[in-house]
């Protein structure tokens, strides 16, 4: 089964500094049967006005993958990391037993990213951060993993998840496939650029296309894209 939600009808937060729009439940927007996906418990899509951001404040026990689309986002922490990751990096923070951080635009442009939290197998463990850089010629015509909980990904990121995160760049008339390990598993793709189809259905820029039962995907780009995939286990009962 795969599931468009269009860009136009996800939830918003709409500020001076902030236009974030919603493919799951989150802060005040609530939507019924919308509020995770597998593991996968937060997508929001972000424009930061230039000179602006998110003050301190406290995370625990969630892994956030921050995916720079254009400008930049810098980091401090807590834990006295701190950091600039561009468009084209990914920036992950395992917030464990917990952590407080700042995410601010000292850019003169805005910036725009893709803000992933999924949910940790094993709770509270200590806190870390982390950034990397992923050149876009590396994602060119495949799924690159951008973060992963398996020691078998071992350019990726370390997040504490059986998860995935990926990019690809597709050229048009291009078609990329990606494999999940079995039909149990749910996938959660957006472009950030471009119109795809995902097994046939068509999803515009920035929609999101919910996948679960599926053993692969086909990917075609109608025009040049590019793609973000979360690739997460099925979220177990308390």
């Amino acid at each position: 089964m795969i599931e468009r939600r269009p860009f136009n009808q996800l939830g918003q937060t709409k500020i001076n500094w902030l236009h974030a729009r919603h493919h799951f439940s989150f802060g005040h927007y609530r939507q019924p049967g919308r509020d995770h996906w597998g593991t996968l418990r937060v997508w929001n899509d972000d424009i930061i006005q230039p000179h602006q951001g998110f003050p301190p404040h406290p995370h625990d026990n969630m892994e956030i993958i921050t995916y720079v689309q254009s400008g930049a986002i810098s980091h401090k922490d807590s834990l006295g990391n701190s950091g600039r990751t561009e468009a084209g990096d990914v920036q992950v923070m395992s917030a464990g037993t917990g952590i407080t951080h700042s995410e601010y635009n000292h850019e003169n442009t805005e910036t725009q990213l893709f803000q992933i939290w999924i949910l940790p197998e094993m709770r509270d463990q200590p806190p870390s951060w982390g950034t990397r850089r992923f050149p876009q010629q590396e994602r060119s015509g495949q799924f690159t993993v951008l973060a992963s909980g398996f020691d078998t990904d071992t350019d990726a990121l370390p997040i504490r998840t059986p998860s995935r995160v990926l990019g690809a760049t597709v050229e048009k008339g291009q078609t990329i496939v990606y494999e999940f390990d079995s039909p149990d598993r749910y996938g959660y793709l957006v472009p950030a650029q471009g119109v795809i189809t995902v097994n046939g259905i068509e999803i515009n820029t920035r929609d999101g296309a919910a996948i679960t039962g599926e053993t692969s995907i086909e990917v075609k780009a109608l025009e040049t894209a590019e793609i973000v995939l979360v690739d997460t286990p099925a979220l177990r009962s308390a």
